[in-house]
C-alpha cells in the first residue's frame, strides 16, 4: 500500500440525457461526453458491465479518452451474482476477467459485485464466492467490492469473511438497503444514494461537509464513529486508504454536481 491516500468522487456512467445543458456544455458532441466526464472528476462506475460484458476494444477506447489518474470502477457482470450458488459461478466469472478489462490498465479501479435484495447471507456459499475473486489479472491488480442488500449480512461474520479476504464492503446510503461501514479492505468504497434533484448539488452543503469529513478520515486510516457497522469489536489498522465515494441518486440530474463539490471539498 502506498503511504499516501486518493480521494476520488465521481458519478454512474456518463450518458445520461438530462446531463446535456445541465451538465454538459450544449454544444458538446455525444462521443466527447466521456472526454469532458473525467476532467471534471476522478472516477466513474461503470453500469453497463453489470448489464452484458464489453469487448476488449471497448475498453481500450474508453482508456484513452481519459486524462492520467482517472479510474474507472466496473460493476461486476449480473450472471455472477445473481444465482443462487455464488460459489458455482466460476465460468461466468473468467468470461467477466476475459472481456478486456484489463485493457483500461492503471484506469481500473475497483470491481463492484452487486446482489439482489432477495439474496441472503450463507457463509459457507459467500465463502466460496470469495475464494473465486483474484487478486490479479494480466499483472494488473483486481480490488473487489461487495454491495449486499439484505439484512441478513449485518453480522460479525460477513465483515469477518469480508476482511479475510481483503474485500471492500460497499457502504450504501441508501432508504432501504442495509449499511455497512465496517473497513474489510486497504481501500474504502460509498455509494451515496439520496440525494435530491431540487437540491443543486443533491445533497445539501452541510451534508457533503459531514460526508468529505467521514472521507477523511477513512482515507487517513480510520473508521468514521456515526456509521453503522457489522462488527463493533474489530479495531483496524490505522493506515492510508484510498477511498471512492459515488453519488447515484434516484434522478441523478445533480449527482455530477454533488460530485465536484465534494470534491472542492476534499
Amino acid at each position: 500500500m502506498e503511504k499516501s491516500s486518493t480521494i476520488r468522487a465521481g458519478i454512474g456512467g456518463w450518458n445520461f440525457e438530462p446531463w446535456e445543458g445541465t451538465f454538459y456544455p450544449d454544444d458538446l458532441p455525444k462521443k466527447r461526453q466521456l472526454e469532458y466526464a473525467s476532467r471534471q472528476m476522478p472516477t466513474i462506475e461503470i453500469n453497463g458491465t453489470y448489464y452484458g460484458n464489453q469487448k476488449p476494444a471497448v475498453f481500450a477506447k474508453w482508456a484513452s479518452e481519459v486524462p492520467d489518474g482517472f479510474v474507472f470502477s466496473l460493476k461486476g457482470n449480473r450472471f455472477v451474482t445473481n444465482r443462487r450458488v455464488l460459489s458455482e459461478a466460476g465460468e461466468s466469472l473468467e468470461k467477466f476477467l476475459d472481456s478486456g478489462i484489463t485493457e483500461l490498465g492503471d484506469h481500473l479501479g475497483p470491481i463492484l459485485w452487486q446482489f439482489a435484495p432477495s439474496k441472503k447471507f450463507d457463509p459457507e456459499d459467500f465463502e466460496g464466492f470469495l475464494k473465486l475473486l483474484p487478486e490479479e489479472r494480466d499483472g494488473v491488480r483486481l480490488r473487489h467490492v461487495l454491495e449486499v442488500r439484505n439484512p441478513t449480512f449485518v453480522v460479525p461474520e460477513f465483515a469477518a469473511l469480508s476482511r479475510k479476504y481483503g474485500a471492500a464492503i460497499c457502504y450504501a446510503h441508501h432508504f432501504t438497503y442495509p449499511e455497512l461501514a465496517d473497513v474489510t479492505a486497504d481501500f474504502v468504497y460509498a455509494r451515496l444514494q439520496r440525494g435530491e434533484d431540487s437540491i443543486p448539488t443533491a445533497y445539501t452543503l452541510a451534508d457533503l461537509n459531514a460526508w468529505a469529513e467521514r472521507a477523511k478520515t477513512w482515507a487517513s486510516g480510520g473508521m468514521p464513529g456515526d456509521l453503522p457497522l457489522a462488527d463493533e469489536t474489530v479495531k483496524i489498522e490505522k493506515k492510508p486508504r484510498d477511498v471512492f465515494v459515488y453519488f447515484i441518486h434516484e434522478g441523478k440530474v445533480r449527482a455530477p454536481h454533488a460530485a465536484r463539490a465534494f470534491m472542492e471539498l476534499v
